[in-house]
């Protein structure tokens, strides 16, 4: 029976699994790359996709379209089966794992419903409310003694497309493994759209999950699930919870008179960012020698978060000392390398080290995109795991000090444009998850000329300041 939410209808939910043939018990371990995640929220992402009249017609949708995403997830989910299954960690355990058990109620949360939303209303750039992203992506199931790895939710917007909401489990996947099990997902589904026959994976999109590759030598994973208990208590002192609980933290999302929105900045901005930037550093008194360049990622992340910053203290005066974090892919960075197909966590946490101001100075996207730099510097000098022992107290020391901690989600190389069905390429990406926090979300520009997509939540007087900032910025010559 079809229920109502708001604007949505919920059409019909079941799990998809993998086909019969293809099941049996996988147990896969926790890295402590992985474990590091253990309870955060999940990460939310919408694709929307434009179909002609005829095809968005509920019945063509749901008789011809439905079907195809079904067959094509559960062939996707025989070569990526640990994501069909749960976190689980007995009490005779010391650490929690994945575990797929065919006999279990194993299998993908799989929602189709229908919305009677603005489609272009939905996917426009600017400031529209932040709660509407939310009915697009599904829930992730978490309790004391489970989690779910996976969700998607498949939503119609008759006359107009459908969007495609995925949550994922931060423990098992980061985001360039999430991106690639999309890109399986979609590679399938289009091949079986042209032929009707079953085709076989592109070999750059076989998944590895050999947990053996990545080495704990310092017991990283030990003193990470030792800490996750000591964390739930701090952070959340009114929730009674076992030592072994897999639920996941309560961050909400920012809904109340807070607005979603999304900025463009192209290649050309960027290049202008570029210019400001490296010609300040020349007369800086900096040890640090002028670079020759400056990648896309410091300069659409310094430029962003200033602005970020600048805003939120215009309005909430009281707000100053900022700081930032971010991950870095260490897939190319351990030694020996972790192959690029590997699925799991291989991203590792850096705090940029900047001055408690120097988000709010007259000087701040210079001040901020050099200790971006020297930071990147220093991880490609130092490795990528410098100081990992002492991130979880790096963190709390920042945030008892009274900082703004931002962060970033997604990146610029995930290719998420390039993400096709068989019915054309997205018409929008959202991280809608960028909404539990001070967070901003990366992606690659559609147009594939070299820009940028930069989107965020913010409360709506912070982000009619974040607004004129970001534009007005770009337009000093």
């Amino acid at each position: 029976m079809a229920s109502n939410n708001n604007n949505i209808k919920i059409h019909e939910h079941f799990k998809v699994v993998p086909p019969p043939s293809t099941q049996t018990t996988t147990t896969t371990p926790l890295t402590f790359f992985d474990i590091f995640w253990l309870t955060f929220h999940p990460v939310e992402r919408i694709f929307f996709y434009t179909l002609p009249n005829s095809q968005s017609h509920p019945s063509f949708f749901f008789q011809k379209i439905v079907p195809k995403l079904k067959t094509s997830l559960s062939l996707t989910l025989q070569h990526f089966l640990p994501l069909a299954g749960k976190i689980i960690w007995p009490s005779d355990s010391p650490k929690p794992f994945i575990q797929f058990n065919p006999n279990d109620d194993n299998g993908v949360s799989f929602l189709i419903a229908e919305s009677d939303s603005d489609f272009n209303h939905v996917i426009e750039n600017s400031p529209h409310e932040a709660s509407l992203s939310q009915l697009f992506v599904p829930n992730l199931e978490s309790s004391d003694s489970f989690a779910s790895i996976v969700s998607i939710q498949v939503t119609l917007f008759p006359k107009s497309g459908f969007s495609i909401g995925i949550s994922t489990h931060h423990a098992v996947l980061d985001g360039k493994s999430s991106t690639m099990f999309i890109k399986a997902w979609a590679y399938l589904c289009s091949k079986i759209i042209e032929t009707e026959e079953l085709p076989s994976l592109l070999p750059e999109l076989e998944p590895l999950f050999e947990r053996e590759i990545i080495k704990d030598q310092n017991g990283l994973g030990d003193a990470f699930t030792n800490k996750w208990f000591e964390i739930n208590a701090k952070m959340f002192p009114n929730e009674k919870r076992n030592k072994q609980s897999l639920k996941i933290f309560p961050f909400e999302p920012k809904l109340k008179d807070y607005v979603r929105a999304t900025f463009e900045p192209t290649r050309e901005d960027l290049n202008k960012i570029k210019q400001m930037v490296l010609s300040k550093w020349e007369i800086s008194e900096t040890n640090e020698t002028k670079p020759q360049t400056l990648s896309t990622f410091v300069l659409a992340c310094a430029y962003s978060l200033v602005c970020f910053a600048k805003a939120i203290n215009g309005v909430e005066k009281e707000k100053e000392k900022f700081v930032m974090g971010f991950n870095v892919d260490c897939r190319a960075r351990l030694e020996p390398p972790i192959p690029n197909n590997y699925i799991g966590n291989c991203v590792w946490g850096h705090i940029v080290d900047t001055k408690p101001f120097d988000f709010i100075k007259e000087d701040a996207v210079f001040l901020v995109a050099r200790s971006i730099h020297e930071k990147i510097k220093m991880i490609n000098e130092k490795g990528v795991l410098e100081g990992a022992e002492n991130l979880f107290d790096d963190f709390i020391s920042i945030i008892s000090e009274g900082f703004q901690i931002m962060g970033l989600a997604g990146s610029n190389r995930f290719g998420v444009y390039e993400i096709d069905f068989g019915w054309g390429r997205p018409e929008k990406v959202e991280i809608v998850s960028v909404d539990r926090g001070l967070t901003i979300g990366l992606a690659d520009s559609k147009d594939g000329k070299g820009g940028v997509e930069v989107g965020l939540v913010l409360n709506e007087h912070v982000m009619d300041l974040f607004s004129t900032l970001f534009l007005e910025g770009l337009c000093v010559n």
